[in-house]
Formats: C-alpha cells, sequence, structure tokens
C-alpha cells in the first residue's frame, strides 16, 4: 500500500512540474533552453542527493560491468518525451496530443511486465489486467475533457503524414514505459535508485546541451515573462529528479505497469487541483462530473490491475 501511494504522489508531481517549466519557458523564452535548465537543475540536485545518501557524488560504474548498454538511455528516453509533445501538438492537436501517448505508456508497461522486458519482474498478462488498464485509459481520457470536445482530426498535418506522427505519439508513450523499466534497472544494478536517477539526468542535459548547439538556441535573459520571476520556477529540475527517482524505486518493485498506472492516477488528481485553485499562474478551470466520473474509474481499473 505504502508503494501505491508513492506512485500517485510521484504522479501527482509531473502536472506541477509541467507548470513550473512553463513558467521558465515564459522567462527565458526558448523550450528547449527551459528544459536544459530543468535538466542542469535536477542533475545537480541529485548530485547532492547521491553525496549525502551514498557517499558518494557519482555513481561506481564499475558496478555496470557486463551490463547491456541500455541501462543508460533512461535519459535520452526522457529527452524524446520532453521535446515530442512540443513537436506532436501542432501536427494532430491537443485531443490525439494526450490520447496517443498514454495509450503507448499504458499497453507499453503491461508488455514489458508480462515479457519481463529491461529486466522488469515477470507479470503474467491477464484479462482482468488488460480490461483494467482499458479502463484506466478511458478514465484518463474523462478525465483531461477528452470526451465532448471537438476538434479537426490531424491538427496540421493531412494525408499520409499524420499517421507517421501519429505513430510518433504511440512510440513516445512507449519511450516513458521504457524509461520506467530502463531506470528501474539501473538503480537495481547500482543499488541506489537516486544514482539512477543521477546517471539519466546527466545523460538528458548532455542531450539537451547538443540540441542547444544543433539548433543554435540563444541565450534571451530572463525577461521574458515581463515581470518579476518567482523562486519556483527554478523548481522543475527538482520536482523532475524526485519524479525519476520514484520510478527507477517502485518499477523493480511493483513492475512497470503498475508503476505507470498509480503515477496516471496521480497526475489526473493534481491537474484537477491545479485547474480547479488556478494554481502556479494558471487560469481557474471549473472541474465537470465527468472528470470526476473519470478519476473513478482510473481507481477501478488500478484495482483490477493491482488485485488480480
Amino acid at each position: 500500500m505504502l508503494a501505491m501511494l508513492m506512485g500517485v504522489g510521484i504522479g501527482a508531481l509531473m502536472p506541477i512540474q509541467t507548470s513550473v517549466n512553463n513558467r521558465l519557458r515564459m522567462s527565458v523564452g526558448a523550450p528547449l533552453m527551459a528544459s536544459f535548465i530543468s535538466f542542469l537543475v535536477g542533475t545537480i540536485a541529485l548530485v547532492a542527493a547521491s553525496w549525502v545518501t551514498t557517499g558518494r557524488p557519482v555513481p561506481d560504474f564499475s558496478l555496470t560491468a557486463g551490463e547491456p548498454w541500455w541501462i543508460f538511455t533512461g535519459g535520452a528516453l526522457g529527452v524524446v518525451v520532453l521535446t515530442g509533445n512540443i513537436l506532436l501538438f501542432p501536427r494532430v492537436g491537443s485531443v490525439q496530443t494526450v490520447i496517443l501517448p498514454l495509450s503507448g505508456q499504458i499497453f507499453m508497461g503491461l508488455a514489458i511486465d508480462s515479457f519481463g522486458l529491461f529486466g522488469a519482474p515477470h507479470i503474467p498478462l491477464t484479462w482482468v489486467r488488460f480490461f483494467g488498464a482499458v479502463a484506466v485509459l478511458l478514465g484518463a481520457f474523462a478525465a483531461v475533457g477528452v470526451f465532448g470536445r471537438r476538434e479537426a482530426a490531424g491538427g496540421g498535418e493531412r494525408g499520409a503524414s499524420v499517421w507517421l506522427w501519429r505513430a510518433f505519439g504511440l512510440v513516445m508513450g512507449a519511450c516513458a514505459a521504457t524509461q520506467v523499466s530502463v531506470n528501474g534497472r539501473l538503480g537495481t544494478v547500482l543499488g541506489s535508485p537516486v544514482q539512477a536517477a543521477l546517471v539519466s539526468f546527466a545523460v538528458g542535459t548532455s542531450v539537451l546541451f547538443l540540441l542547444l548547439l544543433l539548433t543554435r538556441t540563444p541565450w534571451r535573459g530572463l525577461g521574458g515573462a515581463g515581470e518579476k520571476n518567482p523562486w519556483w520556477m527554478w523548481m522543475g529540475g527538482v520536482l523532475g529528479a524526485t519524479v525519476i527517482f520514484g520510478t527507477a524505486f517502485l518499477g523493480p518493485i511493483v513492475g512497470t505497469g503498475m508503476t505507470v498506472v498509480l503515477m496516471l492516477l496521480g497526475m489526473m488528481v493534481s491537474s484537477l487541483l491545479i485547474d480547479q485553485l488556478g494554481l502556479f499562474g494558471g487560469a481557474k478551470r471549473r472541474v465537470t462530473p465527468i472528470q470526476i466520473i473519470g478519476i473513478l474509474v482510473i481507481v477501478a481499473g488500478v484495482a483490477m490491475i493491482r488485485l488480480v
């Protein structure tokens, strides 16, 4: 039960992280620059956390000798997810930008558990677990207000190209689920989920730095928002580091699929609270009855996946 509550808790941090990073983006003026700063802050925080918890500021990489190369890919997978939303939204629209990654994430999580991929514990897929995942997905669609919305199919893309972008949306979700499993395996190898999160963030920071160089993204200072910058806009990296640590810790314990759906439940609840209260500079949005029903359906789906 404690592990389940932890999964919901780290999921609840994700919409907060998104709001915080969006405020940082408003100040620096470029999404990639905001992502890089967020990852850099998270990396520094994890170096300190690793030093305190293990006595070493960096991991002992000799422990990874003989391990597969993919244990170091968690950070790169995170960057795919991070930048994928930026690329996907103008091409397929807001509704499909929600649906496609969620679908890929949930069903890739179940596939990882079912086949024991990436060193994950093997958890057989039953019909009850499958329908529980479907319930979680439908509940999530309701919670984010997908049902009842109308949007032109394909957003800014038409023809065959839109299907390539839809496929990319599914791949994004699969990358998010794979990241949970990869970081969990790395945490087991290093004997420290904190150090696994540090490696993931360091790789992500390096990838983003290369992207900044390749795209020649300029530094525009911190005045883009035209107002005083709040202190909390720097906390996105710390929140992200906490999320990655949580996934590295929970994945080997409850399985990738369960970790994904627990985080999804926390993410939906937190998102609705942020909208209802207008937190972190966001506009207030009234929570509708169908969104509440969506949360309850997610809870039912989690129970089906966990208890059978």
